[in-house]
């Protein structure tokens, strides 16, 4: 077997127990998430004066994650309760949604009328709404994973020092290299949540606010959503800004509001998205346009919104490696932003 034919065969295997593994890694993934965030938290509350000195650093590590998990519990029951409104209203905007459907008819003169009822017997809002709390039964049950993996993680944080000693015993150089590689990787993936979280909920205050003013129902929940899907790159921000956008049309029945929610919420998105964020990044980063995209798209393929939410530090985690390695350092060049991948971070 030649060279070729042990990447394509390497690489098959890689897919079939990334997608067939999901189940398993995806937990892990998250797991590991939450352990950078951790981390990231118990670091900042050094900097408080009482806190940071009197509390010790593993009870900062149990406070922090009790209070990520209580977070992380509050939003999903805000948003378990706002889905389960809006299912129980989506009466109450029916002749807004008839007055929606006549006027475009008239202003473009077609029957969309007949073509919704025609389709409407193909729409199950039961079916709907199966598929949803499926979802979410799905992530309830990884749930009690992630926080199994999560604990062990910080278990075996411990030594894990030590044993990378031990198991590098014959080369202080392979150690000192192999911890500077996941300090990077740490750091990297460390800014990238930090700041993606940050402008997410800054977009999501902002978005918010008018939401509020425009008198849109649910506010909380579709500011929530802009937060969440912004988490994906590109397509994550368009997405968070047209759900609003859809309801306004069924809530008011005219496009005037959802115009003007389009046109604001969507300047917030530019403004944070592509002047703001990337500032903050900085070169932290260091990945390529385009195979951002492509990055996107291969996790998405794989692993879903999963694998959207975590491309780029996937991403991100591949080139610093990938640079470690004197062969693979030119395929690191190429995938990274400006060639550039010692800069100094």
């Amino acid at each position: 077997m030649n060279t070729f034919s042990k990447y394509v065969v390497g690489f098959a295997g890689v897919i079939t127990v990334l997608i067939y593994g999901q189940y398993i890694l995806v937990p892990f993934i998250f797991a590991l998430l939450l352990w950078f965030t951790v981390r990231v938290f118990t670091s900042v509350s050094q900097k408080f004066p009482i806190y940071g000195k009197l509390v010790p650093n593993k009870l900062k590590t149990i406070l922090t994650t009790i209070f990520i998990f209580s977070i992380l519990y509050f939003f999903s029951q805000l948003i378990l309760s706002s889905f389960k409104s809006i299912i129980d209203s989506h009466h109450d905007y029916n002749d807004n949604v008839t007055a929606l459907i006549n006027l475009i008819n008239e202003k473009f003169k077609i029957d969309l009328q007949s073509y919704i009822e025609t389709q409407y017997t193909e729409i199950s809002l039961a079916g709907m709404a199966e598929i949803l709390f499926d979802a979410l039964s799905k992530i309830l049950s990884s749930t009690l994973m992630i926080l199994i993996f999560t604990i062990f993680i910080f278990l075996e944080e411990t030594n894990f020092s030590h044993k990378l000693k031990q198991f590098l015993t014959e080369s202080t150089s392979d150690y000192h290299g192999l911890n500077s590689t996941l300090n990077k990787i740490e750091w990297s993936v460390a800014k990238y949540l930090g700041i993606k979280t940050m402008s997410s909920f800054i977009t999501g205050l902002l978005s918010f606010l008018v939401f509020y003013f425009c008198d849109l129902n649910f506010a909380i929940f579709w500011a929530f959503l802009i937060f969440l899907l912004n988490f994906i790159p590109t397509i994550g921000s368009l997405l968070a800004t047209l759900f609003p956008v859809m309801f306004s049309l069924l809530q008011f029945g005219d496009f005037s509001i959802a115009l003007i929610i389009l046109f604001v919420v969507g300047s917030i998105q530019v403004v944070i998205g592509n002047f703001i964020e990337p500032k903050w990044m900085g070169n932290s980063m260091n990945i390529s346009p385009l195979v951002s995209i492509l990055s996107l798209m291969f996790w998405g393929l794989i692993w879903g919104t999963t694998g959207m939410i975590v491309s780029v530090p996937f991403t991100v985690v591949i080139i610093i490696i990938l640079s470690e390695i004197e062969y693979t350092r030119p395929l690191a060049i190429l995938l990274s932003e400006k060639g550039d991948i010692n800069e100094k971070k």
